[in-house]
């Protein structure tokens, strides 16, 4: 089960990215202004990047080239048949409170207290040491955190699947139907959702081997803890480490090739102050 402390520290981190999103933004139609950088003082820059990015999440499954589908036939064929062995491969773990603790701790501290360290840290160093691309990693792996969150928080009440230690520990999807929804949020995982996708941020923004080896390492580690910990089922963690994989890449795709026509500005009305969003449609998407 996962600490109270974490789920009201994610809770609050999603309501206070909401609140500053719609406490802000007026859209209105007009001219394309300068482009800005999400940055810790210009939040609205950070919800529309965060929007953005869950509306491209949403609508990927439109965009599947031909080349995709070397990933994806191969990626639904190991998930589905993850999904016939979860039980038996539990069952065969076996149970073991001191091992299943252990790992427990270890996925929380690499899985969801080192991402967001990193981001906080990496924001406060890069600023004080003038190191624009480490400041400007830190937020890109925040963003996408904040992106794996929202995704992973839809798909678990979507899928409603019980976790291998609830009811009859073969984890069923909708076990009583919608009485007492939701019964679980086993799939996907969210402690490999975050980490994979913190990960590919930070060894897309430092191609360097040895940091691509720490990253994705500590990825992989959270990602078998999990399971070891009784926490998920293998295809759970299949699933939380490919969208989170995913979902870092965007991350980096959409920030390197701008907002996508989007532009976000401030602006004066008759009430006062206020903000715009324009998209230019004249501007031609490669994807």
């Amino acid at each position: 089960m996962k600490s109270n402390v974490l789920q009201c520290g994610m809770s609050l981190r999603s309501l206070l990215l909401g609140f500053a999103f719609l406490g802000s933004v007026v859209v209105q139609a007009q001219v394309a202004p300068a482009q800005k950088d999400c940055d810790i003082t210009d939040l609205q820059i950070c919800a529309l990047h965060v929007l953005q990015d869950e509306a491209r999440i949403v609508t990927s499954p439109l965009r599947i080239r031909g080349e995709d589908w070397l990933w994806v036939v191969p990626f639904a064929a190991g998930t589905g048949y993850t999904l016939t062995q979860d039980a038996g491969i539990m069952q065969d773990l076996g149970q073991d409170p001191g091992r299943e603790k252990d790992f427990n701790t270890v996925s929380n501290v690499l899985g969801i207290y080192a991402p967001v360290g990193y981001s906080v840290v990496g924001y406060i160093a890069g600023s004080v040491r003038h190191d624009d691309h480490l400041r400007e990693t830190s937020v890109l792996a925040a963003e996408a955190e904040v992106d794996a969150l929202i995704l992973n928080t839809g798909l678990q009440y979507a899928t409603n699947r019980q976790d291998p230690k609830q009811g009859s520990q073969t984890g069923k999807f909708w076990p009583n139907g919608l009485k007492g929804w939701p019964n679980g949020t086993s799939m996907p995982s969210e402690h490999a959702i975050n980490v994979w996708s913190f990960a590919h941020v930070v060894a897309g923004e430092y191609p360097a081997w040895r940091t691509k080896l720490i990253v994705y390492s500590m990825a992989t580690t959270v990602s078998f803890s999990r399971v070891l910990a009784r926490q998920h089922f293998p295809s759970d963690v299949i699933v939380g480490s490919t969208f989170g994989y995913l979902i870092g890449g965007l991350v980096i795709h959409q920030r390197a090739a701008g907002m996508g026509g989007l532009s976000f500005s401030s602006i004066r009305t008759p009430n006062g102050k206020g903000f715009q969003i324009s998209y230019d449609f004249n501007r031609h998407d490669g994807d």
